[in-house]
């Protein structure tokens, strides 16, 4: 099975795609990664859907990839003693660490490294951003507030504190047990929340210990500071809209986007534009036109992916968005205006030898008759610099390692194959060309661009390029040893 888009689609799996059917219905639909949420379900859930995905993978013959998002730590008020209570515009309300249940006055916020940080004139938002209250004074355990905007507040509603940066260590101990749980499980990515600094990536990054590739999530304020730095370390990054909206204006979420999905097409990092983007047909079986705006937008602007959340995991149409998602891609890849400005967002690739070899390729498949590049990696780190170059002819990742073929799933315009270790480049070329006609990008009258490294099975050596023939016998005729 190949994909005839280059962006990739991530689905959420979730209570109303758990089944091996409806899984499997969503790859064919679409969907190229699967996201594992921690936030929900117990770690024996995990390895059930795990497992299915594992299943359809071997009966696709596709490798597909498998990111698990950590919860990251949830900051939520206490309880109340008589139900939910109304607080209106300009009235006072206190947050402290008293365990008695809250009223209209006051309530318990059971994190005291919050109170810590808090300085007069901070801003909390609770329920969402619903509410928004103003610091008129505080220590280490209470902050007096004055209600800015109002609403109802119940038991244990969310906190959100936009404009500190609060010392609160990005994995719980939660996360540390569901990181370990799915680095051993064997998942290909994991989702870091609550991501403040850089050093919150790198600590991650450890516990990971190479098992899984770590993609931060830019949700916070305090991250868009450090954004350069955290996506240095990071692997790649999910563009969270969901928290940025309620931490900052909605009006800024949109520049922000198109700065951090250039940012990271600058660096070559995979970047997932996520939330709420197909949010209506969690309900509905077709999409609002801004939903459909929204998502092409994103396209356009060259992220590696789009994703699904509710939508797949808990909607009443998970596949029907998985195939408005796809039918959205090929018709914004196939607009004209789309090849423009990909074309004119391409950012100097560099002075390295491996970078020049991938940009020397996409320059002959574009001015050539070439049907694919054909790039032989073991870390993946070639094919990112490949996909970095965003090309208009397909790209074939191929890797003697499965684990390498997962995680390149997410990466744009890939399509990952699994080969055997080849010792020698003409072995390397007459694979490509293999797989370039057995998925069926070229035929034997056709030809492919390789790229490869001498010696071979070295990482990072990428430095040689050759425009071959698909006819395997041209290969080993023309080809020396």
């Amino acid at each position: 099975m190949r994909r005839n888009r280059n962006v990739k689609i991530v689905a959420t799996l979730g209570p109303a795609s758990s089944d091996r059917e409806t899984i499997k219905a969503l790859h064919e639909a679409g969907a190229d990664v699967f996201r594992l949420n921690m936030s929900h379900g117990s770690h024996e859930d995990v390895a059930k859907r795990h497992a299915i995905i594992r299943e359809v993978e071997h009966e696709i013959g596709r490798p597909i990839g498998i990111l698990a998002d950590l919860q990251g730590p949830k900051l939520r008020v206490g309880t109340f003693g008589a139900g939910p209570v109304m607080l209106e515009e300009g009235a006072p309300f206190r947050l402290d660490l008293d365990e008695a249940p809250g009223d209209a006055t006051r309530v318990r916020l059971p994190h005291p490294e919050i109170f810590k940080a808090l300085e007069p004139g901070s801003t909390l938002l609770v329920n969402d951003g619903k509410i928004r209250l103003k610091v008129i004074a505080c220590d280490e355990a209470h902050a007096q507030c004055e209600v800015v905007v109002g609403g109802e507040i119940s038991d244990r509603k969310g906190v959100n504190v936009p404009d500190v940066v609060l010392p609160v260590a990005a994995l719980s101990e939660k996360d540390r047990a569901d990181l370990e749980f799915v680095c051993n499980l064997g998942v290909d990515w994991l989702g870091l929340s609550f991501v403040q600094r850089a050093a919150d990536v790198e600590e991650a990054v450890a516990l990971a210990k190479g098992r899984a590739l770590v993609l931060a999530k830019i949700e916070k304020p305090a991250a868009l500071k450090d954004l350069d730095a955290i996506i240095e370390v990071s692997d790649g990054i999910m563009v969270a809209r969901g928290d940025l909206g309620v931490e900052l204006p909605v009006s800024t979420v949109p520049p922000l986007q198109k700065r951090i999905v250039r940012r990271c097409r600058a660096a070559g990092k995979p970047v997932i534009v996520a939330t709420q983007m197909l949010e209506s047909m969690i309900e509905s079986p077709v999409p609002t036109r801004a939903e459909v705006s929204d998502v092409a937008q994103a396209i356009y602007e060259g992220a590696d992916a789009v994703m699904l959340s509710a939508e797949s995991a808990a909607g009443s149409y998970p596949v029907e968005a998985v195939t408005t998602m796809n039918a959205v891609a090929l018709a914004v890849e196939s607009d004209p205006t789309w090849r423009e400005i990909i074309s004119r967002s391409r950012t100097a690739s560099g002075d390295a030898v491996a970078t020049a070899i991938t940009a020397a390729a996409r320059e002959v498949a574009e001015t050539t008759d070439v049907k694919a590049i054909c790039c032989f990696t073991h870390s993946g780190a070639t094919a990112l610099l490949m996909a970095r170059e965003r090309p208009f002819v397909p790209i074939l990742a191929l890797t003697p390692f499965r684990a390498t073929a997962r995680k390149l799933a997410l990466v744009w315009g890939l399509h990952c194959a699994v080969t055997e270790e080849v010792e020698r480049f003409k072995l390397a070329v007459v694979s490509a060309a293999r797989v370039a006609l057995h998925d069926g990008f070229a035929t034997e009258a056709d030809f492919i661009v390789v790229t490869a490294g001498v010696p071979f099975n070295v990482p990072g050596t990428t430095n040689i390029l050759r425009v071959a023939p698909c006819d395997v016998r041209k290969i080993y005729a023309g080809e020396p040893e």
